[in-house]
């Protein structure tokens, strides 16, 4: 049985989260550069297998440089200890344009499980012959429980930032090649 190499279209493609500030507004930051790779048997993606994702820290992005730095830190992702956010698929569970897909995520030296809700948008050839995927991605973790546990109150007495983050991501693959 053949099995098709698939690697993100990273012009195509966006990973975000969104974090409440002051529990009254949402702020939005983005991963800049990040990799994602993972095989089929088929244009089934419920045969998905090798799913490997990877977003560099150092390439955050919130459009506001001081809190870039400040999330690059210590206090957060400790780029310079842990360059890469990484999530490895192990389950992706579709029927029809809705799946599940279920995996290990890893943020410093913390990895939890996690199920983020997939819709499939298809396949389709482009103007090149490239045979491409989409999907939108969406779910939410505790980043207490990745032990980005910074935290601060104004002395009204509001949270600074919440626990809750919710991820969102918009991704085109593109098949690459064939292994018989």
């Amino acid at each position: 049985m053949a099995t098709y190499k698939w690697s993100i279209d990273p012009s195509h493609s966006e990973v975000a989260f969104k974090v409440k500030h002051l529990m009254i507004t949402t702020i939005t930051g983005y991963f800049g550069k990040f990799t994602l790779d993972l095989e089929t048997t088929s244009n089934d993606f419920n045969t998905a297998k090798n799913i490997a994702f990877k977003a560099e820290i150092n390439s955050i992005n919130t459009n506001d440089t001081q809190r870039d730095e400040h999330l690059k830190s210590a206090d957060f992702f400790n780029a310079e200890a842990y360059r890469y956010l990484e999530f490895t698929g192990v389950k992706y569970v579709g029927i029809g344009d809705e799946a599940q897909l279920t995996g290990n995520l890893t943020i410093g030296n913390i990895t939890k499980v996690i199920t983020l809700q997939v819709l499939f948008g298809g396949i389709v050839v482009d103007s090149y012959g490239q045979t491409k995927a989409g999907f939108s991605l969406s779910g939410q973790l505790s980043r207490k429980e990745f032990g980005l546990t910074w935290d601060a109150v104004t002395e009204a007495g509001n949270i600074v930032v919440s626990d809750e983050v919710r991820i969102s991501a918009e991704v085109q693959v593109i098949k690459k090649d064939i292994i018989l």
